[in-house]
């Protein structure tokens, strides 16, 4: 692993904070809104290139101390913690190099050359590095109308729901990740377009084999003049093992406007500490053992994950802002979704930093158990964030659904607080911004006060038979507050199916939800919140909340 340092490019997030700083004039949380924040996200698409962090110097890590918690963020190698938005470009910087090093392998920088054809029916890509050279090739099907079209790019054809990818104006680019990556090859004699240029002997796993696949694809779709695909607009989804593979493409490159994992299970979304103590779900050790999808130093994880640099929920933040919309099953032991629930969760607070808490969803609350199905509970989200992260219409989704049978605890994971971030950074970025953080449709609720501590509520999100719901706690005294419980009524009818970011007490009727161990203390005019789902209708509205400190 390579850890350098290289020049800044400014211009680069000059113009990245421009977009975004427009698009914060018109605070409306309605389809303009969200077609505004999907505009800014397609701009850094175009600004920040595959790795906009790639000039930032980035620390040898060393060996961290082990510890059963995720680890923080926010907190730099250098043990500051980030305080503005543009200092989540090099803090991204040094997840990534941790994460490849530790988990995944090295990512090369681009090739020396790349080219490639794209027609309406296929792309094929040719790469020269090193003196070496390989070549792979995509199938591509457009939807109706005229071009250019945004595309998914979707691992194995498996999982996917082309047809409402299609139908909502998106083309289908079908990626055959075996023919970068092999399956069924030891890890001394690795095969595929990768290990051709590499070396089949190249500690790189297949996930990130797969991901430099995609990257090569991109690069030619940008080479094409943009006549048949836009570049700008490109996703990536697959289950399963292509779930995971699609997490680490989306990841490791910020060309990918949007990004949707399916099922995917050990090695992929849950996260890396939780595994080994979720019933059914598969050991780090089979994951790691089963193919080569992770890189080979991961071997010395796998019964110890808690000596882990990096944990999944840095992985998905590594997305933000970009579009994330995370599928998952519960019914599927082995799959790990409760400790998906947490990664997403852990995620969604690098969304929330960043001001972009609306482009992430997460999903998993199905009525049908069957691995890799086409389900009609994520038709419309599917469509939400296909209109606002590759069409620009739209004000996407940003809801999570969390099945009450594999609902995780944050607050038993993580012992920091989300920072509030201040615009601009320390010289290393501009604001990434992405979005206004804010309900997607959602309406506020009431509040409530007792002295300095404040409480007030929103619907985030509805649908028949529940709804998603946070209440905001706020100090407006002039000094700390140290601990917050919040008060408030349940209609009849309503229960709470899975809370986080707080510790509740009941789930029906009065409740009583006091701070979880990181988020209790807010200084002067400072915020925290907390989520929940519960069955029920969403109206009347929860309702008498009160806030106390002690």
């Amino acid at each position: 692993m390579r850890f350098h340092r290289s020049r800044y490019r400014p211009r680069v997030w000059a113009a990245a904070v421009l977009v975004a700083t427009a698009s914060l004039i018109t605070p409306s949380l309605t389809a303009q809104a969200g077609a505004a924040e999907g505009a800014v996200v397609a701009a850094q698409v175009l600004a920040g290139g595959e790795d906009d962090g790639a000039d930032c110097a980035v620390p040898n890590p060393g060996s961290p101390a082990a510890s059963s918690m995720l680890p923080d963020p926010f907190k730099k190698l250098n043990g500051t913690r980030i305080s503005a938005k543009g200092d989540w470009r090099c803090r991204r910087a040094e997840i990534s190099q941790m994460a490849q090093r530790s988990v995944y392998g090295q990512k090369p920088a681009k090739p020396a050359g790349v080219t490639g054809t794209v027609s309406a029916s296929s792309i094929t890509v040719n790469v020269t590095d090193q003196g070496k050279s390989a070549s792979f090739s995509a199938s591509v099907s457009l939807p109706s109308g005229s071009g250019p079209f945004p595309a998914v790019i979707v691992f194995g054809g498996l999982g996917a729901d082309t047809a409402t990818i299609k139908a909502s104006g998106v083309a289908v680019i079908n990626y055959d990740p075996y023919s970068v990556g092999k399956e069924g090859t030891a890890r001394n004699n690795k095969q595929g377009a990768f290990y051709s240029v590499y070396g089949s002997s190249s500690s790189t796993g297949l996930l990130m084999a797969w991901s430099w696949g995609v990257s090569r694809i991109i690069d030619v779709i940008e080479q094409s003049g943009g006549n048949i695909l836009k570049a700008s607009a490109t996703g990536v989804t697959g289950c399963s093992r292509f779930g995971k593979g699609a997490i680490v493409a989306g990841a490791f490159d910020q060309r990918v406007a949007l990004t949707m994992p399916i099922e995917s299970g050990s090695g992929g979304v849950p996260i890396l500490r939780g595994i080994p103590g979720e019933s059914g779900s598969q050991p780090l050790s089979s994951a790691y053992s089963e193919q080569p999808w992770l890189g080979d130093a991961f071997s010395s994880y796998t019964g110890n994950p808690n000596s882990l640099p990096v944990d999944t929920h840095e992985i998905l933040g590594m997305v933000a802002p970009r579009g994330l919309f995370v599928m998952e099953n519960p019914y599927v032991d082995w799959l790990a979704a409760r400790s998906g629930s947490v990664a997403a969760l852990g995620g969604a607070e690098i969304y929330k930093a960043l001001g972009a808490g609306s482009n992430i969803t997460y999903w998993s609350d199905v009525q049908d158990g069957t691995h890799c199905a086409v389900r009609s509970e994520w038709k419309t989200p599917l469509q939400q964030n296909l209109q606002k992260f590759l069409l620009g219409t739209g004000n996407g989704s940003g809801v999570f659904r969390i099945a009450p049978s594999k609902s995780g605890n944050l607050s038993s994971w993580r012992d920091w607080q989300t920072p509030t971030l201040t615009d601009g950074g320390d010289g290393n970025g501009g604001d990434p911004g992405g979005g206004t953080g804010g309900d997607p449709g959602g309406d506020p609720g009431g509040g409530g006060t007792n002295g300095t501590c404040t409480a007030a509520y929103r619907n985030v999100n509805s649908w028949p038979g529940g709804f998603q719901g946070e209440v905001t706690v706020g100090n407006n005294g002039t000094s700390t507050l140290n601990g917050w419980t919040v008060g408030l009524n349940l209609t009849s009818g309503q229960t709470i199916s899975s809370l986080w970011d707080g510790v509740n007490t009941g789930t029906s009727g009065s409740v009583t939800v006091r701070n979880s161990s990181y988020n209790g203390t807010l200084a002067a005019n400072g915020t925290a919140t907390f989520g929940f789902t519960a069955t029920g209708n969403s109206t009347p509205a929860p309702g008498n909340l009160t806030c106390k400190s002690p």
